[in-house]
């Protein structure tokens, strides 16, 4: 199944307390669970002002989907094509 990287924009994301940030995790495992096995989140980056999410679902439309339920921005999703890390240097 695809992965996506979610780009939200969220003004002061970095200085969001603990309770806040759970709360958010709340809200969107529990929209997941309402949405069944066709979409998985796998974890988030929190910036300054944004957050970037890596996500798996079958389609862009379904973490659309995902975002509108959950009351989340989803300002640029982009499917990741392929995953390099340092291994791939090694022949």
């Amino acid at each position: 199944m695809p992965k996506y990287v979610i780009e939200r924009v969220v003004p002061g994301a970095s200085k969001l307390t603990p309770t806040e940030l759970k709360a958010m995790s709340q809200r969107s495992c529990s929209v997941l669970n309402q949405m069944g096995t066709q979409i998985q989140w796998v974890q988030s980056y929190v910036t300054d002002n944004k957050l970037y999410c890596i996500y798996i679902a079958p389609n862009e439309e379904v973490i659309h989907e995902h975002a509108r339920l959950g009351g989340f921005p989803a300002n640029h999703v982009t499917q990741v094509k392929t995953v390099i890390d340092p291994t791939s240097s090694e022949e």
